[in-house]
């Protein structure tokens, strides 16, 4: 028997039959799966709301400061809260980082100096670091490499880290400042590490360089898991406001986590030394800052069911997926590998017309900054670039993989999802 819900996806939506069978037959196969990640949202919503009890948080938090933004109560106590909901000394959350790449580039160029070394050892890192760090064939004015901090890369081995070439290399490099780890796929094929994965790096990399800051790319991992990289040892974490940590509700900004002095090092990159995070008017965005942050475990937990019912119904269309979706996760993103570049450009134009915003735009792949292949982005979010609301994004180039995210809520993943499965059936 067809309910309400369903014969507005056949009748107005037009999802072909085929699509829709394959829409139920995933539903029936992901049941089990779902359970899991409630029981995971249940206990983060619960840490998040004891570190609001804890740190007495109330209406005059919602600040509205100007100017210099000195002794902003509401400010201060957001930091509070997210360096106890992270279980950490320290955190700097500002609306003043206008992505998450930018609150990688204070925490990194915050604590590296001339003559160090940084080494990333999950491999090649998101596209856009590469003009922070320096690596690509332009030239990167302001880069680390322009101002005299070295890099070195130990690929993965099989999708895991390579031990023993993460050893060699800690032990014959002294100048080694900093380690970074990316816990997210990135545009890469490869499943995200678990906490777990990153706390035995972690155990390897300090007993056999304790000096080392240990630095961990957590886009997109936020309240995946009942634990985060600073409970496992990470000295520094980073990560965006518009992905996971702002629950759907922040318009803008990233947070930095960890050790005090760290922190502190990258607050003098976001400002100014002798500044740091001592300024910054925050614009009357509190509430939402707060709010998001609160939403945060719930929000999540519905992106990644979405990503799980696109794992599975793709794969039952016949297309290679990662993760699985009997996989255990450890961030927001599904890849599906198309091998051809109509499929991928059409499904991601499927995720658009599943939008909220725009659905009537056509995305097309274009030069977006930062990148160096042209990328598509399907993206009709209330806040621009939001991917913790439902988006695909893909650089063209084989072997042409989307990578999908977010979604509010996972009703609206499942249209997005069928929408554009629908537009390449």
């Amino acid at each position: 028997m067809i309910n309400l819900a369903e014969d507005l996806l056949v009748n107005k939506y037009k999802i072909k039959h085929n699509v829709f069978e394959l829409y139920k037959q995933a539903l029936n196969d992901i049941e089990d799966q779902l359970k899991v990640y409630d029981e995971i949202r249940e206990y983060n919503q619960l840490k998040v709301l004891h570190a609001f009890q804890e740190e007495r948080i109330s209406d005059s938090h919602f600040t509205n400061s100007s100017g210099y933004g000195y002794d902003d109560i509401g400010r201060e106590a957001l930091d509070k809260v997210y360096a106890r909901v992270f279980n950490a000394e320290s955190a700097l959350v500002r609306p003043h980082f206008v992505n998450g790449t930018h609150a990688i580039g204070c925490a990194l160029m915050g604590n590296l100096k001339t003559g160090d070394t940084m080494v990333c050892i999950s491999g090649t890192p998101y596209d856009t670091l590469h003009n922070i760090i320096g690596i690509n064939d332009k030239e990167n004015i302001g880069s680390l490499r322009e101002y005299g901090v070295k890099y070195k890369q130990v690929d993965l081995l099989n999708g895991k880290f390579d031990v023993e070439k993460i050893t060699e290399v800690l032990k014959e490099d002294n100048s080694i400042k900093l380690v970074h780890i990316q816990r997210s796929t990135g545009y890469g094929w490869r499943n995200s590490f678990l906490v777990s994965e990153l706390g035995e790096i972690i155990k390897v990399v300090k007993s056999i360089r304790e000096d080392v800051v240990v630095f961990v790319d957590n886009c997109y991992g936020e309240f995946i898991d009942t634990i985060e990289p600073t409970d496992v040892g990470a000295d520094l974490i980073a990560g965006s406001l518009i992905k996971n940590a702002g629950g759907g509700i922040a318009p803008t900004g990233g947070y930095i986590v960890g050790k005090s002095k760290y922190v502190e090092q990258a607050s003098y990159r976001l400002t100014t030394p002798g500044i740091g995070g001592e300024c910054g008017s925050t614009f009357g965005v509190m509430r939402q800052l707060f709010q998001g942050l609160f939403l945060a475990p719930h929000i999540a937990m519905e992106a990644v069911k979405g990503a799980i019912f696109c794992s599975r119904i793709m794969e039952l269309a016949g297309f290679e997926v990662l993760p699985k979706y009997t996989d255990k996760r450890s961030d927001i993103i599904q890849a599906i590998k198309f091998g051809n570049k109509e499929n991928l450009i059409n499904f991601c134009k499927g995720i658009q017309k599943g939008s909220p915003i725009d659905s009537f735009v056509e995305c097309e792949p274009w030069a977006m900054p930062g990148y160096t292949d042209e990328v598509i982005m399907a993206a009709g979010a209330f806040i621009q670039g939001s991917s913790i609301e439902l988006s695909a994004d893909a650089p063209i180039r084989e072997p042409y993989i989307a990578y999908l995210q977010g979604g509010l809520t996972f009703d609206h993943a499942k249209i997005g999802v069928l929408l554009a499965l629908n537009n390449i059936i």
